[in-house]
């Protein structure tokens, strides 16, 4: 991988039906039916519409021996419709039903987490060395007899690990940490290279973003210590659903991306299955958009580390860099105008203009050739008016600069003026690389003013907008490099209000600023126990205006109590019809009539006074 310039990693080419995977071939688009598998019908004509709209493979949930019987079928009837678009059984906790899906799909998921381990508990438990390696040996007896199936069949699999379902075992070891999902990952991994089983693909998933790209991209790095290149699957897991699903998306699977890892993307929305592809076909071809672009020449820093990064260090400049959260510059000036408090920008940027009814609490940064020393308002200079500096005595002041206009020159002046915020912009066709660039020049020289950077657009679909946005700010806020975003939409009909809004999706996204009531909430499959979508609806009716409140929404058991941990609140599917409620990790209340969970949780929430009133 080179860290400042893309090109796809190369992995090893999986056969996967008559649609492979990996080596020179496309990055493949998936989803996962939400219909009973029992369903053939229902099931069939739910993937014709995730084919029709894209979908290159068809994922389907596989709870018993049953219902990976009837994958029979549901092939069969795709087949003779003229679709021949790989099925993948999903399978969790009973390595039995594997098997059998291993005759009838294309490509069996198993999730290392439950397929041998017993179902997770959350205690801590001790083991020898000697034991703990007994544990190995029970998991090579039970997976290398399904290694020899799908090898008899030419089923494909995918080593599928959550950051929801890691084994009691792992965590006792490891904690619940992104080294412990490798670890889990790699025990499988290193039977399947043993038993010369290469029909791999991997999937690494959370739904916190920034555990999501640490740990493949620390997955990333062990296989290439042990010289494997297996494809790797991108996804985060309980996005949720609209804006906040496509954002946390966009940024965590295009942070991945935009550093050449990944070969199938799903994005997991809490939507109608064949919603998810458009979405995901337009972060592809954005990404890739990259390919064969300008070499950008960047050094990186000596103490950088790409897999455990931390936040850059800086001055803090008013409220921008240190320790505070990113900021958020507007680029409107009607800052009175249908603006919530929840997201009211830190800063506007009014280029030569002020408007005559500025607010004293918001601060407004102009150009430099303008400024005439106004109180409450900060001058923005370029590289090219560096001088200005000099003579300008404002709190705060704000430099515009490329990755080629940051010379010694301007690197002097910024030695001299902690005081100045950089805003970083680049009309390169990889412009992540040319923001890197400028991070780690700043690194490298030992400077320490805060970096904020503008993202410019032109678009005229929001949807557009927070896709392309999210996928260039991912890695940087990863990175640590991200003191604020200044998004900019020129043209359209993109509301400005919108534009704002997305900036701050983008860091809330990112887990670096909190502006709104976070939803964890799971795409839905076979095994959802309840109507989803209209319970997210009712849940984010009530709860949508309690900022800084996480709350997990889940279709059934699988990830469900995982998740939690990462959640304030859960709502978690029980049976049919029936939910249980969770504070965090701990099971409050169990099987509560669908019709009367919702106001239940609300109930929840205000108990442990986490709710305020409208």
């Amino acid at each position: 991988m080179n860290y400042f310039n893309y090109s796809r990693r190369k992995a090893n080419e999986v056969y996967i039906g008559a649609t492979p995977m990996g080596g020179a071939n496309p990055i493949r688009i998936q989803s996962m039916t939400n219909t009973v598998t029992m369903d053939t019908d229902a099931c069939i004509a739910q993937a014709k519409r995730i084919i029709d709209a894209g979908g290159e493979y068809v994922r389907l949930t596989t709870q018993g021996v049953r219902e990976a019987e009837n994958l029979k079928f549901i092939n069969a009837g795709l087949r003779k419709d003229g679709y021949n678009t790989p099925l993948v059984a999903d399978v969790h906790f009973n390595p039995k039903v594997a098997e059998v899906a291993a005759l009838y799909a294309e490509k069996v998921r198993i999730n290392p987490g439950n397929y041998v381990d017993a179902a997770r508990t959350f205690k801590q438990l001790e083991y020898t060395d000697e034991e703990y390696a007994q544990e190995i040996q029970k998991i090579r007896d039970r997976f290398i007899p399904f290694l020899n199936i799908c090898k008899e069949n030419h089923t494909a699999i995918r080593i599928g690990v959550n950051h929801g379902s890691l084994s009691d075992r792992i965590m006792s070891r490891y904690g619940d940490t992104p080294e412990g999902m490798v670890e889990s990952c790699m025990e499988f991994l290193r039977i399947c290279v043993e038993q010369e089983f290469t029909n791999v693909v991997i999937s690494i998933k959370a739904s916190n973003t920034v555990v999501m790209v640490k740990t493949v991209r620390l997955l990333a790095e062990q296989m290439d210590k042990e010289g494997m290149a297996f494809p790797l699957h991108l996804g985060v897991t309980e996005a949720g659903d609209g804006e906040d699903g496509r954002i946390k998306s966009a940024l965590g699977i295009g942070a991945l991306l935009a550093d050449g890892l990944g070969d199938t993307i799903r994005v997991s929305l809490s939507e109608a299955p064949e919603a998810e592809i458009p979405v995901a076909r337009k972060l592809v071809d954005y990404i890739l958009q990259r390919e064969d672009h300008p070499y950008i020449p960047g050094m990186e820093a000596e103490n950088f580390s790409y897999t455990s990064p931390d936040r850059r260090v800086t001055t803090a400049v008013g409220n921008i860099g240190g320790n505070q959260v990113p900021v958020v510059i507007s680029a409107r000036l009607d800052q009175n105008t249908g603006v919530s408090e929840q997201f009211k920008p830190d800063y506007i940027y009014c280029g030569q203009q002020l408007p005559a009814d500025r607010r004293a609490d918001t601060g407004y940064i102009v150009d430099a050739n303008v400024w005439q020393g106004e109180e409450g308002t900060y001058p923005a200079f370029n590289f090219q008016q560096l001088i200005g500096l000099h003579h300008c005595n404002a709190p705060v002041k704000f430099l515009f600069t490329t990755y080629m206009g940051l010379n010694e020159e301007a690197m002097a002046c910024l030695r001299m003026h902690p005081e100045v915020v950089i805003i970083a912009q680049s009309n390169h066709p990889n412009r992540l690389g040319e923001f890197r660039g400028i991070a780690h020049q700043l690194m490298s020289k030992g400077l320490k003013n805060p970096l904020v950077f503008f993202q410019f657009y032109e678009e005229a679909q929001l949807e557009d907008l927070q896709i392309k946005a999210a996928a260039d700010m991912g890695a940087l806020i990863f990175d640590g490099f991200c003191d604020g975003i200044l998004l900019y939409n020129h043209g359209g009909k993109i509301a400005d209000t919108k534009v704002d809004e997305t900036a701050f999706g983008i860091l809330q996204a990112g887990r670096v600023r909190t502006s709104k009531t976070e939803y964890i909430s799971c795409p839905g499959c076979g095994r959802t126990l309840y109507d989803l979508e209209s319970t997210i609806a009712r849940i984010k009716a009530a709860t949508s205006h309690l900022k800084g409140l996480k709350i997990g929404i889940m279709g059934c058991i699988v990830n469900g109590p995982g998740e939690m941990a990462d959640a304030d609140y859960g709502y978690v599917g029980a049976g049919r019809g029936k939910i249980s409620l969770y504070k965090q990790k701990e099971c409050i209340e169990k099987n509560i009539p669908e019709d009367q969970a919702v106001e239940k949780l609300i109930e929840l929430i205000k108990k442990n006074g986490d709710y305020q009133e409208k």
